[in-house]
């Protein structure tokens, strides 16, 4: 039986579009600085990439104190035992069975929100590519650190390594971006990131 239950709280949304305009924020002034781009003067640039990017850290320390009071961790974490089976149905929803109007083999509850797939991605970007493309980011900023710390050829690596880093989490986005079409209907899961209410099965399990 399913019921209408508040699946993303307003915190959580909150951080959910902030973050959303702070990376395309990102992305936007990083190609800008990167191409030598006229659209954007390039102090402009450089300042509102700095800016957002500090901004961005301050967020995720948000999303993971958040996660670790609130009990919202608990969607991230997979279930090992029989994890790769899973993940293959959900690559075989997303292949085919979507199209073919199949239900989704993990729909949605209150006890857990992603389906193996989402977890999976979901724990790297956020406690490993996040903090990764972070620490990274500041280093970029402050370039002395890098030649404090080693010498002036780590430079170029750490310039690699950023727009290695930031590429990953861009093809993330445009492939979310394309997912957050792929639930009951196309706009069904991007109103339930701004509205937070969902119809789902009950698990006996209220938190949100």
């Amino acid at each position: 039986m399913k019921r209408r239950r508040l699946l993303y709280p307003l915190w959580l949304r909150y951080w959910h579009w902030t973050n959303a305009v702070l990376f395309v924020s990102l992305v936007v002034t990083g190609i800008s600085l990167h191409l030598g781009s006229q659209a954007i003067p390039f102090a402009t640039a450089r300042q509102v990439h700095n800016v957002s990017g500090l901004m961005l850290a301050a967020n995720w320390v948000v999303l993971v104190l958040g996660n670790a009071r609130l009990g919202n961790w608990r969607h991230y974490r997979p279930e090992l035992k029989g994890l790769i089976q899973r993940m293959i149905r959900q690559v075989d929803f997303y292949r085919k069975g979507i199209f073919h109007g199949e239900p989704h083999p993990f729909p949605p509850t209150t006890k857990q929100k992603f389906n193996p797939l989402q977890q999976i991605t979901y724990l790297g970007v956020v406690y490993m590519a996040l903090p990764a493309l972070i620490l990274n980011g500041i280093v970029y900023m402050f370039p002395e650190l890098a030649i404090d710390i080693f010498d002036y050829g780590a430079i170029w690596l750490v310039a690699l390594l950023h727009y290695m880093i930031a590429l990953f989490l861009f093809v993330f986005m445009l492939g979310h971006i394309y997912l957050a079409t792929a639930g009951e209907t196309v706009t069904a899961d991007i109103r339930m990131m701004i509205g937070g209410w969902a119809d789902v099965e009950e698990d006996g399990d209220e938190r949100t």
